[in-house]
């Protein structure tokens, strides 16, 4: 099972949105020095709505082989349809990665059954190791804990990043899960709280700027040490809510390239953070010098 600091990687890209490789690599080497657990390649935070699919999974190759298995990397592989979820998954597994994020299918909000049957033909489809990916403020879809619990009987269905915050959702998944079914935050203001009740590490935007102390904090939280988790998440806090002044990526990309570890580069329909945030995000960096 994969615990920890779980970093939802930034994908470098140059001011024209070309992909930058040599920053993506130095990035990855970073993680790997700072204590990052486990990367998440290719998710919500590296613009895989932006990347073509021969992008995206250049981006997975590039990190797996930078890695070289000295931490488990993890393909996000979701998608809408899915047939071009299965292909993804497929590649990823090619390419080695140890397991896959799978997005709850987005825009065109299936039912919890049409939801059970997605996951499920993926899982069936491609023998690698599936992580589902609840993100209803993305998607227009809520997994519902028990679609959840349903498809955490299936074998490669190891576990889900639930995005919500509602930690009754949470406990409900912890409580009831089968052995060995891991449940993740996707949340960073709430994911110590997530990891009290029993989770087993957060899937991270803040880890980004923060991956030492994120490392740091998902440890005391998974070893139920209460009072030293929460007095360094309180720290932590106004950096996680400066990283979601503006919809992610934009604050957290800004950053990342403003501690000089990549260029300011997106692609549309994203957008340079605005002027009016700036303050507050560097406000929030020096906070942690």
């Amino acid at each position: 099972m994969i615990q920890g600091s779980l970093v939802a990687l930034v994908t470098p890209m140059d001011a024209a949105g070309n992909l930058d490789w040599d920053s993506l690599a130095k990035l990855v080497e970073w993680h790997v020095e700072q204590g990052t657990n486990a990367i998440v390649a290719m998710g919500t935070t590296g613009e895989s709505a932006t990347l073509a699919v021969k992008e995206h999974m250049a981006v997975v190759k590039a990190v797996i082989d930078q890695v070289a298995g000295r931490i488990p990397v993890i393909a996000g592989t979701g998608a809408n349809s899915t047939s071009e979820a299965v292909e993804l998954t497929s590649q990823a597994k090619e390419l080695g990665a140890d397991a896959c994020l799978s997005v709850t299918p987005y825009y065109n909000k299936p039912t919890q059954e049409g939801l059970y049957q997605h996951h499920r033909h993926i899982a069936e489809a491609v023998d690698i190791d599936q992580i589902l990916y609840n993100v209803p403020g993305r998607t227009g879809v809520d997994m519902l804990a028990e679609t959840a619990l349903r498809l955490a009987e299936i074998d490669n269905i190891v576990g889900i990043k639930e995005a919500t915050g509602d930690m009754d959702r949470a406990k409900a998944i912890i409580d009831a899960k089968p052995e060995g079914f891991a449940v993740y935050s996707g949340d960073d203001e709430t994911a110590v709280e997530l990891m009290l009740l029993g989770g087993h590490g957060d899937i991270s935007v803040t880890a980004n700027v923060a991956p030492n102390l994120l490392s740091k904090l998902c440890d005391l939280a998974i070893n139920g040490q209460t009072e030293e988790a929460r007095k360094l998440q309180e720290e932590l806090m106004p950096l996680h809510k400066a990283m979601f002044v503006e919809s992610n990526p934009i604050p957290v990309k800004w950053a990342v390239a403003e501690m000089g570890l990549m260029q300011h580069g997106l692609r549309l329909p994203m957008t340079h953070l605005a002027e009016r945030y700036h303050a507050q995000v560097r406000e929030a960096l020096s906070a942690l010098k």
